[in-house]
């Protein structure tokens, strides 16, 4: 069945998707096989590679699919954790996939008897932290494994950058290939909530032969860097440096995004 969204009240149709779908984005299989389309290149995956060079002992947090865990494997050890089945079944099938310790874990709350020199958190997964709780709880577990010496990095987008938060489906609407059901389109649909903070969206992605339609909502919280400093404090965590983008920028007020480089805390 095709979906056609349709305003509602002035508002998109994502909100009431939200309250009454049992998909989710990450944990389903028929949503995950979608992930890492388009395949590209990276920045975030470049800049932690060159940052794991001194380390012997990688966390990657929120690893999903494990594109990036797979490289940061080379040479060390990694440790890849995703609370979604779905992502880490196609992370282990991957080439170097065994070279990888792969958990099934939430970033909140799991406990590895180890320490770690380096820590990332990519893809903008701290968003889908939705309250200051739960972004509490996944940053003092970052502090609780790392190393003495050893460096965390992460990426949350600006509630302050002047760019638009909300997308339609004509504004994203995209073909490409999928290597099991061939060409496919794919559109994103959101809405922001200026006084929660929070981005409500659903991506979706038809099959052009059979017309069949993937999709389900989710949502993610954008964060201040003056509250994420606190957070980062009160977990314990100190910031070395700040960055806008994963291409080094140095962060400023209207950055795109927002990347803390820190360790814990003397």
């Amino acid at each position: 069945m095709f979906l056609q969204f349709t305003p509602v009240h002035g508002h998109l149709f994502v909100e009431s998707l939200l309250k009454m779908s049992t998909r989710n984005i990450f944990t389903d299989p028929d949503l995950a096989k979608f992930y890492e389309l388009p395949q590209r290149d990276r920045a975030d995956h470049i800049f932690c590679l060159e940052l794991a060079k001194e380390a012997n002992s990688v966390l990657d947090l929120g690893c999903g699919t494990g594109e990036l865990t797979v490289q940061l494997a080379n040479g060390r050890h990694v440790v890849g954790l995703d609370p979604a089945a779905a992502m880490l079944k196609i992370a282990k099938q991957r080439s170097g996939g065994n070279q990888v310790t792969w958990i099934e874990a939430d970033a909140r709350n799991f406990q590895i008897e180890q320490r770690f020199d380096l820590i990332c958190l990519t893809g903008h997964s701290f968003q889908f932290f939705l309250n200051e709780q739960d972004q509490l709880a996944a940053l003092k577990q970052i502090a609780n494994h790392l190393a003495l010496k050893g460096k965390f990095v992460f990426d949350t987008r600006n509630p302050d950058f002047p760019g638009k938060k909300t997308r339609s489906k004509e504004e994203t609407l995209n073909r490409t290939m999928h290597s099991q059901l061939g060409e496919i389109e794919s559109w994103n649909i959101s809405e922001y909530d200026e006084d929660t903070q929070t981005l409500s969206f659903i991506n979706a992605y038809r099959s052009l032969s059979t017309d069949e339609v993937f999709s389900a909502p989710s949502q993610i919280k954008y964060t201040s860097q003056d509250k994420l400093q606190q957070l980062l404090k009160a977990a314990g965590l100190s910031v070395h440096t700040w960055l806008g983008g994963w291409t080094g920028e140095p962060f400023h007020s209207k950055s795109r995004e927002i990347i803390p480089i820190g360790s814990k805390s003397s």
